[in-house]
């Protein structure tokens, strides 16, 4: 289970939705291992007054946050990284310098989801349970 969150300009958002969206869930499935069925995307469209960035910033800023089941590699999340980037750029012409992710994870106990607690929940996907050593 994974959820987005992306933040940026609503007439850009508002324009590319479904591109960065399409990028998302591409990036998701081959890096995350999400099942194709399973998009959760939030659009949260700002005013330029509301979304304050830096000067280096343009106008397709985008900060995405991601809240998932804890379990995934560091690895895993490098490579979805890498495969997010390149998607959003070539799906929507939006650079690495306009993209900020953070990745909050917590325990499947502590999501409800169609009636049952994460952790009771059968799952059509594998999540990597493997500890990284390096952290």
């Amino acid at each position: 289970m994974a959820q987005f969150k992306i933040y940026g300009r609503d007439g850009f958002l508002r324009a590319h939705s479904v591109a960065i969206s399409n990028a998302i869930h591409a990036a998701s499935v081959a890096g995350l291992g999400l099942p194709e069925e399973k998009r959760f995307h939030r659009f949260i469209p700002l005013a330029d007054w509301q979304f304050i960035a830096p000067p280096d910033r343009s106008e397709r800023y985008l900060i995405i946050e991601v809240m998932m089941f804890t379990g995934r590699s560091v690895e895993t999340k490098k490579a979805f990284y890498r495969l997010l980037l390149q998607n959003l750029d070539d799906y929507c012409g939006i650079g690495a310098q306009d993209v900020e992710l953070t990745i909050t994870e917590s325990p499947r106990h502590d999501w409800l989801i169609r009636g049952l607690p994460g952790d009771e929940l059968p799952l059509n996907y594998r999540i990597d349970h493997n500890e990284d050593r390096n952290e």
